[in-house]
């Protein structure tokens, strides 16, 4: 196995195992993977002791988070799940090539872990499926299960947010991919509701979509009886300090999909 000082910050995109029923790397991976670099110094003070992915496709982005942690993060424990049996097949092969490790179960969400991971999860990092597609797509066999999201791409997010709420322990952040059509200030206000701060790390346009890459985290001084804020200036407030990166990742022309 590489030692830790070898590694590359994030996963390279031909050390990607792959599969025709697997989601590849794209702009919504990039994104997130680009949030967690860019939160990197606050995930090295914040002292991972166990990360999770939910929804693991390729495994490029829990290898890249094993990575981008590196010697820092050494000692900390990764899982990752997926309803897709070639998709952990294919995580493990990535983190193989990258000389990185995780346990992987295959899974709905994290069924058949909550009990045992309840309240234990530093850091959570979901790319849900958040396509609006019918709801007869949602969680069908192969590749379509990593995008059909339902009715305003809401279906499987709705699923996991509890989930998380469960999984994460006090210190817990949660990072997730959310589309302009999931509404992601109606998703920021229940978690809210349930305690959670958030602020969005990366947003990216394209000509197709608008990505917002969401953290959150416990926030023991939000009151869970204030008054709501309108939609509007809710997600008005959390993209006051947000820089809007462009769909390409100057840094890497290798991630293109």
């Amino acid at each position: 196995m590489a030692s830790y000082k070898e590694l590359p910050r994030t996963a390279q995109i031909r050390l990607v195992s792959s599969h025709q029923e697997v989601y590849e790397p794209c702009d919504d991976s990039f994104a997130l993977v680009d949030a967690l670099l860019a939160d990197r110094s606050n995930l090295l003070e914040h002292h991972p002791s166990l990360c999770i992915e939910i929804g693991c496709g390729s495994g490029y982005v829990i290898t890249s988070l094993a990575l981008i942690l590196g010697q820092e993060g050494y000692g900390v424990n990764y899982f990752a799940t997926d309803i897709n049996p070639h998709a952990v097949e294919v995580t493990r092969k990535t983190m193989e090539a990258h000389g990185v490790g995780a346990e992987l179960v295959v899974t709905d969400i994290a069924a058949g872990l909550e009990e045992r991971l309840a309240g234990s999860v530093d850091v959570m990092v979901v790319n849900p499926p958040y396509v609006p597609t019918p709801e007869d797509e949602v969680g069908v066999e192969g590749i379509t299960s990593s995008w059909a999201g339902g009715e305003n791409g809401r279906s499987v997010i709705d699923k996991i947010l509890p989930v998380a709420d469960r999984l994460l322990s006090e210190k817990g952040w949660l990072y997730m991919v959310t589309l302009t059509a999931n509404n992601p200030s109606d998703i920021c206000q229940q978690m809210r509701k349930k305690g959670y701060g958030s602020k969005i790390v990366v947003q990216r346009s394209t000509e197709e979509e608008s990505l917002h890459i969401i953290k959150f985290w416990r926030d023991f001084d939000i009151g869970k009886d204030e008054p709501n804020r309108s939609a509007s200036g809710f997600i008005g407030s959390l993209l006051t300090h947000v820089p809007l990166f462009s769909f390409w990742r100057g840094t890497n022309s290798d991630n293109k999909c």
